[in-house]
């Protein structure tokens, strides 16, 4: 079947049949998730509050130096979908926290923040699951931060790319502003994904799908999935019982 083809309803009503059942296996009430305003985590939130109702989802509005507009979007997003939400400012913690730092730069800064709000996310875990929100195309390239937003319990999107979450969030009737939003992870003021990023979310579709794309875009990529292949792999062992084998024990 042609991905042109794809009865993304009847995928959204299965990825809602599949989180039901995470649930019910983990034997929690419903899921906690970091409400930015964008439409990974507007879709990730609608398809929970489809799944469970909207009373078991949690959304947690976490501005941390962050525009006002973000916060705004994410309260849009919460009442939108009817689901119960928190705003809970964490720059007070980064002003507490900053001067402990060896290294003050921009992206570090950014992935700090980041680790801050999950954090949050998963002391308001108590009898609940952590919703991750990133999608398929930045997985495979690492643009998460580790420990951060890609520390999660359950990936709806996880293996959608972004204009196939774009789909979902159609037949899901969520707004259209949401689905035309310029995708930024809100880390600092003016911050678009795809600029910080050096390609578009259409070249990481065709890189890994086998499309055309330019030789620059896919040199791009490739470096970004070389560098960030310890993401995926995030614990490395070393392997006692081999080396004990190896060596006669």
């Amino acid at each position: 079947m042609k991905r042109t083809e794809i009865d993304y309803r009847g995928m959204a009503a299965s990825i809602e049949e599949w989180i039901r059942n995470v649930i019910s296996e983990a034997s929690v009430s419903g899921v906690v998730v970091g409400l930015s305003g964008g439409l990974d985590s507007a879709v990730s939130a609608a398809l929970c509050a489809e799944a469970l109702g909207p009373e078991n989802v949690l959304g947690l509005i976490m501005p941390c130096e962050s525009m006002q507009s973000d916060t705004d979007d994410g309260v849009k997003i919460a009442e939108n979908l009817g689901i119960r939400y928190r705003i809970i400012d964490l720059y007070p913690v980064l002003q507490a926290a900053v001067g402990m730092f060896d290294d003050t730069s921009v992206l570090n800064i950014a992935n700090i923040k980041s680790r801050f709000r999950m954090a949050m996310l998963y002391a308001y875990s108590s009898e609940r699951l952590v919703l991750g929100t990133s999608n398929y195309s930045e997985i495979l390239v690492g643009y998460w931060t580790k420990w951060g937003d890609g520390a999660a319990d359950l990936l709806p999107i996880g293996r959608l790319f972004k204009d196939e979450v774009r789909k979902i969030a159609a037949v899901l009737d969520l707004p259209r502003w949401v689905i035309e939003r310029v995708p930024s992870a809100g880390l600092w003021p003016g911050q678009s994904d795809e600029e910080e990023m050096g390609v578009s979310y259409n070249d990481i579709r065709a890189y890994f799908d086998d499309g055309e794309i330019s030789e620059s875009a896919a040199a791009r990529i490739q470096k970004m999935v070389s560098a960030t292949e310890h993401k995926r792999n995030p614990i490395v062992y070393f392997s006692a019982r081999k080396w004990m084998e190896d060596n006669g024990f």
